[in-house]
């Protein structure tokens, strides 16, 4: 009776202990198809898929290794300060399924078990687009060699505003699309910007600061863009296939960088797109050893009516950055002041290969400081767009206060050369000190009129 009831025992523990093994049909693939087959799949920028039983399997002790460090899913941002809704990374307790999964083996289950597959529109991970706006030619990519930046006009042919509730950018060819920007203009702008160009160019003086523009004349300015020209003997050639730059930008709708191809903004929130705009494409390519073409896209999906909120972008940059030769931890600052109560919705920090890290402060008008944004570990391979889950209240007469280091030395394994002095340049063995901000005007109180309640 004995042995039976001890055999009895030692089966309903096994029983017991498989329940509780998760199973990749009936625990981890739910979790997969939350956090990492919009990237994971065939056709995206992931090198493998993780759709699939027969996709993942072959994979787990690399994503062991990823989920035990914490590195996928990507996200960079110190949890001590801010909390941010697109916050990639997995909860405790998916974490521990996942392991917990690999560490039995990564037993497929029940297949009847798992949920149906994500449903993708066909290349496109925010969904079908309203209309796709797209370059209009197959522009052709070297083998080797430095490119410029590249301009592209794209006319939209609107003729009513337009308001983009979101956007995604998709390369023609993504192996050598190092990042998109795409701009609005109107030639009445355009005029205006080679005026000034060529006023700046006769006087000596630096070019103009780019800023956000209010029809109340209570412009923001973008922080310092302009830096010094590049030593002679560091400008490049420009080549036979160059498309310059036509001028006369009033703003970017969107953008393009490794890891984050768009955004979805929030219901009733939207950035507009006037009438008659046309797009520019500012493309930066980077030859890969195969000579190829690319002709990207921009799709738009568009709100159904006029928002409640108007979202603006502005620029935070220091291009007067200098990095020694061999510094391991080159420090390099921007400042702006916010001249109008404003709400601010993402901040997204760039800089190339030598950047190591970047931190965000606010300096308001009574003394003292918030720290917005700490990147301790940034990684240029997955640049994002920190997107705060309640939109931060900067008054007027705020500072914010950019810091990035950069690793020019030996240490940094993708430092292109680390025995030169680096300054600001479009190419990825240069440097930039860039950040994307966006925002919303807080409207002033409205005055009452006569008879109205005080």
């Amino acid at each position: 009776m004995k042995v039976l009831m001890t055999a009895l025992a030692a089966v309903l523990a096994a029983s017991t202990a498989s329940a509780q093994t998760p199973t990749f049909s009936k625990d981890v693939a739910p979790i997969f198809y939350k956090n990492c087959t919009n990237c994971h799949r065939p056709g995206e920028i992931a090198p493998m898929s993780l759709l699939s039983y027969a996709d993942a399997r072959p994979w787990v002790r690399s994503i062991q290794a990823k989920v035990t460090a914490g590195t996928m899913p990507p996200w960079h941002a110190d949890p001590a300060y801010g909390t941010f809704e697109n916050d990639r990374r997995l909860s405790a307790a998916d974490k521990d399924t996942i392991l917990k999964w690999i560490a039995a083996g990564g037993p497929e289950g029940d297949p009847k078990d798992q949920p149906s597959q994500p449903k993708y529109a066909d290349g496109w991970l925010l969904g079908q687009p309203d209309v796709v706006l797209t370059m209009q030619e197959d522009y052709p990519i070297p083998a080797a060699g430095t490119v410029p930046y590249e301009y592209f006009e794209v006319p939209t042919h609107f003729t009513e505003d337009k308001w983009i509730q979101s956007f995604e950018v998709r390369p023609g060819s993504r192996a050598v699309v190092h990042h998109v920007i795409v701009y609005t203009r109107n030639p009445e702008a355009a005029e205006k910007a080679r005026q000034q160009a060529k006023e700046a160019s006769a006087s000596g003086k630096p070019r103009p600061q780019p800023l956000v523009s209010f029809a109340d004349g209570m412009d923001i300015p973008a922080g310092q863009t302009g830096g010094p020209d590049l030593p002679e003997g560091q400008k490049k050639e420009l080549g036979e296939n160059y498309r310059p730059s036509p001028g006369g930008f009033i703003g970017s709708i969107g953008g393009y960088v490794p890891g984050n191809p768009g955004r979805m903004y929030d219901p009733g929130t939207a950035t507009k797109l006037p009438a008659g705009s046309t797009l520019v494409f500012q493309m930066h390519y980077t030859p890969t050893g195969k000579a190829t073409t690319d002709r990207t896209s921009i799709g738009l999906i568009f709100a159904k009516e006029k928002p409640k909120i108007e979202l603006h972008g502005a620029v935070l940059a220091n291009g007067a950055l200098h990095i020694p030769a061999g510094d391991p931890n080159a420090r390099v600052d921007a400042e702006m002041t916010v001249n109008r109560d404003i709400e601010l919705y993402s901040i997204l920090p760039h800089t190339h290969v030598r950047g190591k890290s970047w931190e965000y402060e606010a300096i308001y008008p009574d003394g003292h400081k918030e720290v917005l944004l700490n990147v301790p570990h940034y990684d240029f391979d997955w640049q994002t767009d920190y997107i705060f889950k309640e939109p931060v209240k900067i008054p007027k007469g705020t500072r914010i206060h950019a810091t990035a280091y950069y690793d020019n030395s030996t240490a940094n394994k993708s430092n292109p050369d680390p025995t030169k002095e680096v300054w600001w340049g479009d190419q990825t063995w240069e440097e930039m000190m860039f950040t994307g901000l966006t925002f919303s005007v807080t409207s002033p109180p409205q005055q009452p009129t006569a008879g109205q309640p005080r």
